[in-house]
């Protein structure tokens, strides 16, 4: 079976970036290390390491995205967990075999990463994203 490495990061949806600092970076005194517009999901992300993991803000730049939708509906809050995996593609082979419903059947392609999710009505409610890194 694929192996689980690490919590790469958690994923907190915000409408409001600056807002949303003033309690992680300055209350908590994180530092952020650096913003970045993500295209192909529609979003800014915010990364702010904690440890070997990290607290990701995610801004939707569009109403047509997931992290819109889940603003929409619920506000603020925690919208995934992601975890860091040595062989996604086995992991995806793995879940599905045992019956776990997936998001992505097959992972998604950014630079220097591979991610896909597991849908959230087979993990108890939670989103959870899986990342594999594959830039050193």
């Amino acid at each position: 079976m694929a192996k689980i490495k690490k919590i790469n990061h958690v994923a907190i949806a915000v409408s409001d970036v600056d807002a949303s600092l003033a309690f992680w970076r300055d209350a908590l005194g994180l530092k952020v290390d650096h913003v970045e517009d993500v295209p192909s999901q529609k979003a800014t992300v915010v990364f702010i390491p904690v440890g070997e993991s990290e607290v990701e803000l995610v801004r939707p730049t569009s109403e047509d995205t997931g992290v819109a939708k889940f603003l929409a509906e619920r506000g603020g809050g925690m919208h995934h967990l992601c975890f860091e995996v040595e062989d996604i593609e086995g992991m995806l082979t793995d879940l599905k075999a045992k019956g776990v419903r997936l998001i992505n059947e097959t992972p998604l392609e950014l630079p220097g990463r591979k991610m896909a999710f597991i849908h959230p009505k087979s993990s108890g409610g939670v989103l959870v994203e899986l990342y594999e890194i594959t830039a050193p």
